[in-house]
């Protein structure tokens, strides 16, 4: 089973909102504010704060909600709890804390009569940021296994907010423009998974190259089960920081959607419907999105992007996946259709956006699709990180030294049976 967030469609809008107020606003106080403003509405919690790790490994209070900071340190909070999820890294729910065998009422609880608790860790690349705690008393309710799901969703978030913030401030302190891009590139690529789902079966292997400071491409994987993943693919129409803003909460909506359960099609089409009503920049993202089971079967979804190859390895022929539907962004409805391919041992997936295929050389030709086709044949039999080697060296040695004037991102799944 995966222990991934599982959301409602109330907690995947909140979600939603939050992430936008989140990347909307370089103050990051204003957002975490924000933030918890909507986890205490969700939630229905009587009291919650936001703790902040300092520079010297102790965590200190930044926000506090229901209750003033002077108040909340009067009337205490469990320590316990809060020591717990700081060492074990993992979101904690109580709806019994004076009685819960896990650990021993503290005196904070027995006075306050808490018997909800719930408190998630702010986590960012392995470093704990700090925590996300709410509680409540005996006659207020108990939180829900969906709070506790959003809580978690909400302090991930919450903790890549802060990093950006306190990334920005190093850059706005030493005034350099250019240290400020560059650390934007660093949080972009900071977005894209660092790591490959492991799903028995099967290779994946991503490149992602920037043309400017900061893409409008993307890619993501993600494990979804024990037997199943998912992979996107996508391109924002514009560059810059826009393009990046947009990636960014093209991303988060899409993994959000398929880890609520919803089905490759309805992911895309509610996706699309979000951004549809709340962005008006007039950018749109056209996105591939594909679901992988480990018995080779496996699910496609096209909103405008270029069609994925097929390396079939029994007849060593390469096909294409249909075109199919409008980018995310230009209109609600998105007449999306869900193609199902069974893949055989040795067969290949490989998606690509059109900074591949149009890269240009010195005398304005394209790349094109046929010569990628040619290399993947080539090399159809090897390693999949050979044959992204092979593909990336190619164009290269097409383009002869002449600037991308576009991103360029690839991707390979190969079933391996």
């Amino acid at each position: 089973m995966s222990d991934k967030p599982k959301l409602t469609p109330e907690h995947l809008q909140v979600l939603y909102d939050i992430t936008g107020q989140m990347i909307s606003s370089l103050d990051f106080e204003v957002a975490l504010n924000n933030v918890m403003d909507s986890v205490m509405q969700i939630t229905k919690a009587q009291r919650g704060f936001l703790m902040m790790s300092d520079e010297v490994g102790e965590l200190r209070t930044l926000v506090v909600k229901g209750v003033d900071e002077d108040t909340l340190n009067q009337e205490g909070y469990s320590t316990t709890i809060v020591r717990e999820v700081v060492s074990s890294g993992k979101v904690l729910l109580t709806n019994n804390a004076q009685f819960d065998t896990r650990f021993q009422a503290g005196q904070s609880i027995i006075m306050r009569g808490l018997r909800a608790i719930l408190c998630a860790p702010m986590i960012v690349k392995n470093r704990l940021m700090g925590i996300l705690y709410v509680d409540t008393s005996m006659k207020s309710g108990n939180f829900t296994q969906a709070d506790s799901d959003l809580l978690s969703a909400v302090a991930g978030q919450a903790a890549v907010a802060l990093e950006n913030a306190r990334l920005y401030t190093v850059a706005v302190e030493k005034g350099r423009m250019e240290r400020e891009l560059q650390m934007a590139s660093e949080i972009q690529q900071a977005l894209l998974p660092q790591t490959m789902p492991n799903v028995g079966g099967y290779e994946i292997v991503p490149f992602w190259e920037a043309a400017r400071e900061m893409a409008g491409d993307f890619y993501d994987a993600f494990k979804l089960a024990d037997d199943k993943f998912g992979v996107v693919i996508a391109d924002v129409s514009d560059k810059g920081a826009g393009a990046a803003l947009l990636m960014a909460v093209s991303r988060t909506m899409i993994r959000a959607n398929a880890y609520a359960g919803l089905s490759p099609r309805e992911t895309v089409r509610r996706t699309n419907d979000l951004i549809v009503e709340d962005v008006q920049s007039g950018m749109f993202v056209t996105v591939y999105h594909s679901v992988f089971f480990r018995d080779g079967h496996s699910f496609h979804v096209n909103a405008g992007h270029n069609p994925p190859m097929i390396y079939h390895n029994t007849t060593k022929t390469i096909t294409m996946l249909p075109i199919g539907g409008r980018a995310l962004g230009w209109e609600v409805d998105n007449p999306v259709q869900e193609h199902p391919v069974q893949l055989q041992a040795g067969d290949m997936v490989i998606y690509y956006t059109d900074g591949l295929t149009e890269a240009e050389n010195a005398g304005g030709e394209q790349y094109g699709v046929d010569r990628l086709k040619k290399v993947i044949l080539t090399n159809s039999q090897q390693p999949a990180q050979l044959i992204m080697n092979r593909i990336v060296e190619d164009v290269e040695r097409f383009c002869a030294g002449i600037p991308p004037f576009d991103d360029m991102t690839v991707m390979i799944v190969r079933y391996k049976g």
